[in-house]
């Protein structure tokens, strides 16, 4: 989805500008690529700077209920400092790095319901307007992927997923927010949880995976979360059985669970180091989608899930442009 947009700080007779990314998911800390284009108006124009701007769309739970938000988590300066002459025509090719938290949007093709964009701000002699906003579509890094094909095989199902706005505590999380996939349990664990929730918090050298189960509550004791924290490095994914990773730590979880009987905080779970390679869990988002991806239990859910996703970017988009900038959610 590409517009074009004149400048309304300017007026009638601005600049307009058109960014189009280049095709194909981008991975996260991967570079981002493409082209601003840039038609010139009525007149003689000094462009001070083009920025581009990642942003998501956030839930956050507040004291007054849930409440969801735009939020910027990314900024890159891509050209500026010259002159657009009138009715010029002019294409500036970019190439950025995604932050390497930054969330899955799809699972082997398969829309994931968590939406990105990439927003294009163009300074124009001391005004600035927002004039360009397109999807970003993120795939999931070799390692997350596998983490989620594991869950599939072994009958997990998707749910949903979600941004949640806030921190995990003892994480090295740098974006103000971080991505749940919702799992629903398979026969084995269904008595134990009702669902569980990966969370992926990558970084260069690997990658932290919290994962959170929603404790089943007995006849005279209510539910709680309990959740485990495992890390993995990227070069993992070809020399790991992760089937049976994936089991132990989802028994691992539901053991946490049973000892503490309390709702642990971020941060503070288990920290496994069983075969030498460290693990952390993830919250939800990559669980729903391994479950699709594997073709088990999404099914009809899965296309369900597809067609609200296509109604929910558009939606986004044009309550962006409608109601101006939601920076915060």
């Amino acid at each position: 989805m590409v517009f074009k947009r004149l400048l309304g700080s300017i007026g009638v007779g601005g600049p307009a500008v058109d960014t189009v990314l280049n095709p194909g998911p981008v991975l996260p800390g991967a570079s981002l690529t493409g082209e601003v284009r840039l038609q010139g108006g009525h007149a003689d124009f000094d462009i001070e700077h083009i920025t581009l701007e990642l942003v998501a769309r956030v839930e956050a739970e507040t004291e007054g209920g849930e409440h969801e938000g735009v939020v910027a988590f990314e900024r890159y300066v891509v050209a500026g400092g010259f002159r657009l002459t009138e009715e010029e025509q002019r294409s500036i090719p970019f190439s950025v790095t995604l932050p390497w938290e930054t969330p899955v949007t799809e699972l082997y093709g398969q829309a994931l319901g968590v939406v990105l964009g990439v927003r294009t701000e163009l300074g124009v002699a001391g005004a600035k307007d927002k004039g360009d906003l397109d999807p970003l579509t993120v795939g999931p890094l070799p390692v997350q992927e596998a983490i989620l094909e594991a869950f599939g095989q072994l009958g997990f199902g998707f749910k949903s997923a979600d941004l949640e706005y806030g921190h995990i505590g003892g994480t090295g999380q740098q974006l103000p927010f971080y991505q749940e996939i919702e799992i629903v349990p398979s026969p084995q664990f269904a008595h134990a949880v009702n669902e569980i929730e990966v969370t992926f918090l990558a970084a260069p050298g690997g990658m932290d995976v919290i994962l959170e189960a929603d404790k089943r509550g007995g006849l005279f004791s209510g539910g709680h979360d309990a959740l485990t924290r495992f890390t993995v490095t990227h070069d993992q994914v070809t020399r790991t059985d992760w089937n049976a990773e994936v089991d132990g730590w989802v028994r691992r979880l539901v053991e946490h669970r049973s000892s503490h009987g309390t709702h642990a905080p971020y941060g503070h779970g288990d920290h496994h180091h069983g075969d030498g390679h460290g693990h952390r869990s993830g919250s939800g988002m990559g669980t729903a989608v391994a479950a699709g991806a594997a073709g088990l239990a999404v099914g009809v859910v899965g296309g369900m899930v597809a067609a609200e996703v296509v109604d929910e970017v558009g939606d986004f988009f044009e309550g962006d442009e409608e109601g101006g900038d939601g920076e915060e959610g």
